[in-house]
C-alpha cells in the first residue's frame, strides 16, 4: 500500500463466506467442477443516493436523505450468486486505488468470491457509478476507462482466456461486441445464462444477439425484449426469443416475470411481490442470480421464476446493488413470516412459495455446523455486509 494512503476497512463479516444452505448439495458429485458459476465484466465502485423526492433539476442542489457505497457492476451478480450458496468465480480488473482495494476485499474476504482469475492493475483507477434513486426508478452517471487487456486475453481483452470447467457461466451481451469465450465455455459443458445491456445506438439489431447460440437461457427486461423482437407485447417477445434460445425469460417490472421454454413449449408467469422499494439498483442482477440458482438446482420453471422474483424484491429494500442481495437467512426469515401470517395476501404467497418448505429447514435449525446464524432470525452473529455511507476509515490505533 502506498505510503500515506488511508487503510481500507474490510467489510463487516467473516473472512470467508459464512456457512449456509447449499442449494446444490443433493446434486454434487466427486467429479464435479470446483466452481458453480463463472462470470466476467467490469467492477464499479457504486455511490448510491436515495430519498430524493424528484429528479435533480439543472441549476439547483438536491439533498438525498440516504447514501451508500458498495461494489457494483458485475459485482452485483457475483455477490448475489455467492450469497445464495453458489461457488462463484469472477474474472475482472481492479484498480490499485482505494476504491479497487475496497471492492477486492469486499468481494473476496466479505463474500467468499474466488478472484484467482481477476487482476490488479497498477496506475489504473477504478470505474465509478453514482446512482440516484427516486420515484421507484434510478438514474446513473458513470466514469471509467477500458482496462489494459490481460496477457492471455481470449477475445480482445474482455475475458481472460477460456473459463475453467464450471457448471454455469453468466454473460452480459453488449451490442456490437462478440464474446468469443462463450463458445469455448459451452464446449466445456457450462450452461450459459445471458442478459443484455441497453443499446445506446438505438439500432436494436437482432444480429447483436448472435451469442445466444451458445446460451441455455436469455433474461432481458420487457423493453429490451420488445425492441429486439420488434413486438409490442413482452409475452409475445418472449415467445419469439424462444426460437433463438432454449429458455426465454422476460422481466415485467411491477408485473413480475414471464418465461417460455422453447424445448417443451412450457410457459410460466409469476407476479411480483409488492414491497416498498428503497433502491432498485442491481435488482435485475439479483433476479438473474436467483433464476440461475433454481435452474442449477433443477426446480420447476414457475418455482425458479418465483424465487428469482423474491430475491429481487428483498434486494430493493436495501441500499445499493451488490450488498443489497439477500442470503438464505433473509429468505428464510421472510418465508417464516409469511407462514405465520393470517392475512389473505400471505395465504396467496404461501401457495406460490410452498416449494420453499422443501428447501429450507424448520425455524430454529442452524444453516451449518460451524456457527451459522439461526435461520429464524434475519441477522445472526455474522450479518451480511450492507452498503455504507463512506469507505476508507483509518483503522483504530
Amino acid at each position: 500500500m502506498n505510503a500515506g494512503r488511508r487503510d481500507v476497512q474490510p467489510p463487516a463479516g467473516p473472512v470467508a463466506a459464512p456457512p449456509g444452505l447449499d442449494p446444490l448439495a443433493a446434486l454434487r458429485r466427486a467429479d464435479d467442477p470446483p466452481t458453480d458459476v463463472y462470470l466476467t465484466g467490469t467492477v464499479f465502485l457504486d455511490i448510491i443516493f436515495t430519498g430524493l423526492d424528484s429528479a435533480p433539476v439543472r441549476g439547483t442542489e438536491s439533498w438525498a436523505r440516504g447514501m451508500g457505497s458498495s461494489p457494483g457492476g458485475v459485482a452485483n451478480m457475483a455477490t448475489a450468486l455467492a450469497r445464495l450458496g453458489l461457488r462463484t468465480s469472477l474474472a475482472a480488473a481492479f484498480g490499485d486505488d482505494m476504491y479497487g482495494e475496497y471492492c477486492w476485499e469486499a468481494l473476496e474476504r466479505g463474500e467468499g468470491i474466488d478472484l484467482a482469475l481477476s487482476r490488479r492493475i497498477p496506475g489504473w483507477h477504478s470505474p465509478v457509478t453514482v446512482s440516484m434513486a427516486y420515484e421507484g426508478e434510478r438514474t446513473m452517471v458513470s466514469h471509467g476507462h477500458e482496462a489494459p487487456p490481460p496477457e492471455n486475453a481470449f477475445d480482445g481483452g474482455h475475458a481472460p482466456g477460456c473459463p475453467p470447467p464450471t457448471r454455469a457461466c453468466v454473460a452480459s451481451l453488449v451490442p456490437g461486441r462478440r464474446e468469443g469465450w462463450l463458445g469455448c465455455a459451452a464446449g466445456r459443458g457450462s450452461r450459459i445464462f445471458a442478459d443484455v445491456g441497453w443499446d445506446d445506438t438505438g439500432r436494436w439489431d437482432p444480429s447483436d444477439l448472435a451469442g445466444l447460440e451458445h446460451c441455455e437461457a436469455f433474461l432481458p427486461n420487457a423493453e429490451e425484449a420488445m425492441r429486439y423482437t420488434r413486438t409490442d407485447c413482452p409475452r409475445a417477445a418472449a415467445r419469439k426469443l424462444a426460437d433463438l434460445v432454449p429458455l426465454a425469460v422476460v422481466t415485467l417490472g411491477a408485473e413480475g416475470a414471464y418465461a417460455v421454454d422453447g424445448r417443451t413449449g412450457e410457459s410460466a408467469e409469476v407476479p411480483a411481490i409488492a414491497v416498498e422499494a428503497l433502491d432498485p439498483t442491481g435488482a435485475g442482477d439479483v433476479f438473474v442470480a436467483g433464476f440461475v440458482t433454481g435452474t442449477l438446482a433443477a426446480w420447476p420453471l414457475a418455482d425458479r421464476l418465483a424465487f428469482a422474483g423474491l430475491c429481487a424484491a428483498l434486494s430493493v429494500q436495501e441500499f445499493g446493488g451488490s450488498l443489497s442481495a439477500p442470503g438464505w437467512a433473509e429468505i428464510a426469515a421472510w418465508w417464516y413470516r409469511v407462514r405465520a401470517s393470517a392475512s389473505k395476501a400471505a395465504a396467496g404467497l404461501a401457495r406460490q412459495y410452498g416449494f420453499l418448505d422443501a428447501v429450507l429447514p424448520e425455524p430454529g435449525v442452524s444453516l451449518g455446523t460451524t456457527g451459522a446464524a439461526d435461520l429464524a432470525r434475519p441477522a445472526g452473529p455474522a450479518p451480511l455486509a450492507r452498503a455504507v455511507p463512506t469507505i476508507g476509515f483509518r483503522r483504530p490505533a
